[in-house]
C-alpha cells in the first residue's frame, strides 16, 4: 500500500531563512514547524525535507555540515516527540566554484528530482502527498512531480499544513 508523504522545503519553511544555513548554532525553527511535524507523525504522513543546498557548490560548506545540521533537527525534535524521516537536498549550482557540483541537474529545485527520488524510495502515492515551501520553485517541483504544493509565506506552519490538508 503506498505511503502518504508532507514534503517541507527547508530554508523559510521549517526554519528562519539564514544565507547557506550550516550551523545548528544559527537554526531557529518557524512559528508551529515543531508542530506541524509531529501532527504529520501522528497522522500517518512520512516527513521529507526537500532542500536546495547550493552552499556546497559555491564553496560555503561540504555536505558533512548539511548531515550535521540534519541530525541535529532530528535529535531536536526527538525531544519534542517528533521526527523526520528523510531528508533529501541538491547539493548543485551551474555557478558553482566546486567543480564535483557545478552543473545543471535534474534536482534542483524547481526541478521535481528530489521528489520524483524520495516518492520512488519511500513508495509515496502522490496524490494523497502535499509539498509545502516558501517558494515558487517549491509549488513549481511539486507541480512537476503530480503533488499539490502549498506556498508558505509566514504564521504558523501547523495552521499552514492542517488547513491545506482539509482542503
Amino acid at each position: 500500500m503506498p505511503n502518504k508523504a508532507l514534503f517541507f522545503d527547508r530554508d523559510g519553511t521549517l526554519n528562519v531563512d539564514v544565507h547557506y544555513l550550516h550551523d545548528p548554532a544559527d537554526f531557529v525553527w518557524v512559528e508551529g514547524a515543531i508542530e506541524a511535524i509531529r501532527w504529520a507523525n501522528e497522522h500517518g504522513y512520512l516527513v521529507i525535507v526537500i532542500t536546495n543546498q547550493s552552499g556546497i557548490a559555491r564553496g560555503y560548506y561540504d555536505e558533512a555540515a548539511v548531515h550535521r545540521l540534519h541530525d541535529w533537527m532530528n535529535a531536536e525534535l526527538a525531544r519534542q516527540g517528533a521526527h523526520i524521516d528523510a531528508f533529501y537536498y541538491c547539493p548543485h549550482h551551474p555557478a558553482g566554484r566546486v567543480p564535483a557540483y557545478t552543473r545543471v541537474c535534474d534536482c534542483r529545485k524547481p526541478a521535481p528530482g528530489m521528489l520524483l527520488r524520495a516518492m520512488a524510495e519511500h513508495e509515496i502515492d502522490p496524490a494523497a502527498s502535499l509539498m509545502v515551501g516558501d517558494a515558487a520553485s517549491d509549488v513549481t517541483a511539486a507541480k512537476q512531480a503530480g503533488v499539490r504544493g502549498v506556498r508558505y509565506a509566514c504564521g504558523s506552519l501547523a495552521d499552514c499544513v492542517r488547513e491545506a490538508l482539509a482542503s
